[in-house]
């Protein structure tokens, strides 16, 4: 199985068009300090020729020039990208479907709620049904993503996306509307959770044993945009745990018999980012690895 980061960056990516902030500052003018990232998805594949994405970010058309695994190699059209899947219905992971619209056939997998946040905007019917199927996918039950490789999807805490935010945000919830997923293949377990908002008992004891998982690295610390000066929500508000502190992804996860330990989907604001900052070496000291744009995973 080969895993290829495509973006590591959470909603507007490295450096954020809009944004100076510290982190965002090094990442225009040392970029030997802040790699530049675009916003997260991964592509997986068993044979090197199919591929698949999870989430399908507004950046794709550069991800995919920059992959040459992922360019035409047959004839006058053609793609070795055979199917999507989606994690959440976030504008970064939905938003580059709609550059994947020239007539190539492929399979857009989702479950139906998410498939439902589609259909309730005509803007994606540029995806023409003739080309691209538009299949749903249950919570814990498998399909085979590419053959040979069989992926599980499953309920994580989490919220709504923004754009679909009413009066009252639940926080927390399992469901349909944010999903992990497992990827099985010769023994092997890795699982892809870019958005998560606490860490369960049962989701812990899904995640014991795998041999990687790439978890939500959104922030450092909870407060993280309000001190920047950049936002006023916190992690939590916005569904996300952040790495740092008792109650971090690194002190929940500490006690798991991981293989790999890979935060993803990480926030311009995070000071993780920073090649040399105490923050990256605090969580590198604790077995964790930070996610960047071209990153292979083979575990």
């Amino acid at each position: 199985m080969r895993i290829r980061v495509l973006g590591a960056a959470a909603g507007g990516g490295l450096p954020q068009w809009n944004c100076r902030c510290e982190v965002c500052r090094l990442a225009r003018t040392e970029p030997n300090r802040v790699k530049p990232r675009t916003q997260s998805s991964i592509a997986v594949s068993v044979d090197g020729q199919r591929w698949a994405l999870i989430n399908c970010a507004p950046e794709i058309l550069t991800q995919l020039h920059r992959e040459p695994a992922l360019h035409p190699c047959e004839g006058e059209r053609h793609t070795p990208i055979e199917a999507v899947l989606l994690t959440n219905g976030d504008v970064d992971h939905v938003a580059g479907l709609l550059s994947l619209r020239e007539r190539s056939p492929w399979r857009l997998y989702a479950t139906p709620e998410i498939h439902g946040v589609l259909r309730n905007n005509p803007i994606f019917n540029v995806l023409a049904p003739d080309c691209v199927e538009r299949l749903d996918v249950a919570l814990d039950s498998h399909i085979e993503l590419l053959p040979g490789l069989l992926v599980r999807i499953f309920a994580v805490p989490g919220k709504t996306a923004l754009y679909l935010e009413g009066d009252e945000v639940e926080i927390g919830a399992e469901g349909e509307a944010t999903i992990g997923v497992e990827f099985a293949l010769h023994g092997q377990r890795i699982y892809y959770i870019p958005g998560c908002a606490t860490l369960t008992p049962g989701l812990a004891a899904r995640l014991e044993g795998a041999d990687a998982l790439l978890f939500d690295g959104t922030l450092w610390r909870d407060d993280e945009m309000i001190i920047a000066g950049v936002g006023q929500k916190t992690g939590q508000r916005m569904g996300h745990m952040s790495m740092s502190g008792t109650d971090g992804s690194i002190a929940a996860l500490a006690g798991l018999n991981l293989g790999r330990r890979i935060f993803v989907h990480i926030n311009n604001t995070n000071p993780v980012l920073i090649e040399d900052s105490p923050e990256r070496r605090e969580a590198e000291q604790a077995g964790w690895e930070i996610a960047f744009d071209g990153m292979e995973i083979e575990p």
